[in-house]
């Protein structure tokens, strides 16, 4: 029997018989691809789609839904590609080059002037080689937790001798009075890193203040002011550890970074040891039920590896972060 195969984007006739696939995937979200949380019930993903936040392509195998690609282009200067699921993780190589070839069909005009970004989490580094005969590239990305009631973690951390800090400078928190000088410093010191060429907004002062804006008025996550550290040198900021909760419970650093100048130093244990001792007064006090933190970094930035093991990070797990340049 010939299977006649179709992919299309997910419109309001097929949303009772796609609720199934959907269902499945969530299912399999936090084992198969690495979710911190689960994602929104079907009601709020329709509302979503609804409201043009994502799009969906679906594809069909004789009618029926049996996989699908979820991405969009409303949230940052990307279009962000979210997940590429099969039902039941069956034969997803193969199915995955249908909705790929769909989705550059459907982004073509936008990728004139967007960048493609795709973080391959979990099983979905499985997809690399489909997703290399597109044209995208990689970055090898590290994901490392300090759990907050692992003794180990938090004996690294005490036992980490960071020389005094030298004269000059000095550790604060958060105030929103530092936001134009945190525009500079993350522009300085991402604007050519492996983030700018997934992430472009890190090129402009446009886009450091769109990503920076979202971070401290809680469009990511909850921002912790208290719990983010503000590196001091004769009384203007020049680096920045800054801190959000997702669902309540699991911390992160969105933002971590130093202005060339005063690199080198060993000042960003500082800004990293105040916001983690923070963090743990907070949950020990139970201000806040903090099971851990998180952050990431590209593999074989060795320094940046070094500093978090130091401080009490693991790494828990790797995956590739693709992106698709604009399209020329």
């Amino acid at each position: 029997m010939t299977t006649i195969i179709d992919a299309r984007l997910l419109t309001r006739e097929d949303y009772a018989g796609f609720e199934p696939i959907y269902t499945d995937f969530k299912e399999c979200a936090i084992d198969e691809y690495k979710f911190e949380l689960p994602p929104v019930e079907y009601k709020d993903f329709i509302n979503a789609l609804e409201k043009d936040l994502l799009k969906c392509i679906v594809l069909y195998e004789n009618s029926v839904p049996v996989a699908f690609l979820i991405y969009t282009t409303s949230i940052s200067e990307a279009i962000e590609l979210n997940i590429i699921h099969s039902y039941k993780m069956e034969n997803i190589q193969e199915r995955s080059k249908y909705l790929i070839k769909e989705f550059m069909r459907q982004t073509q005009s936008e990728r004139f002037e967007k960048v493609v970004c795709y973080p391959m989490l979990g099983s979905q580094k499985n997809l690399i080689n489909e997703i290399a005969l597109f044209g995208f590239k990689f970055i090898g990305i590290v994901v490392l937790r300090f759990m907050m009631f692992n003794t180990s973690s938090r004996d690294i951390l005490e036992m980490e001798e960071v020389p005094p800090i030298p004269e000059g400078y000095r550790v604060e928190e958060w105030n929103d009075e530092y936001y134009g000088y945190a525009v500079d410093i993350i522009k300085e010191a991402f604007e050519k890193s492996a983030d700018a060429l997934f992430d472009p907004r890190f090129k402009t002062d446009a886009g450091v203040r769109d990503i920076l804006t979202k971070v401290t008025q809680n469009v990511y996550a909850e921002f912790l002011p208290q719990a983010s550290s503000v590196l001091i040198y004769e009384d203007e900021p020049v680096g920045i550890c800054l801190m959000n909760l997702t669902g309540d419970s699991i911390g992160n650093i969105p933002l971590f970074g130093i202005k060339k100048a005063h690199q080198g130093k060993g000042l960003a244990k500082h800004l990293l040891q105040k916001s983690m001792r923070k963090m743990i007064d907070m949950t020990d006090r139970g201000e806040r039920p903090i099971t851990e933190v998180n952050t990431t970094t590209e593999t074989n930035n060795f320094q940046a590896l070094n500093m978090y093991r130091n401080i009490g990070f693991k790494e828990d797990y790797n995956y590739p972060q693709s992106y698709l340049p604009i399209k020329k």
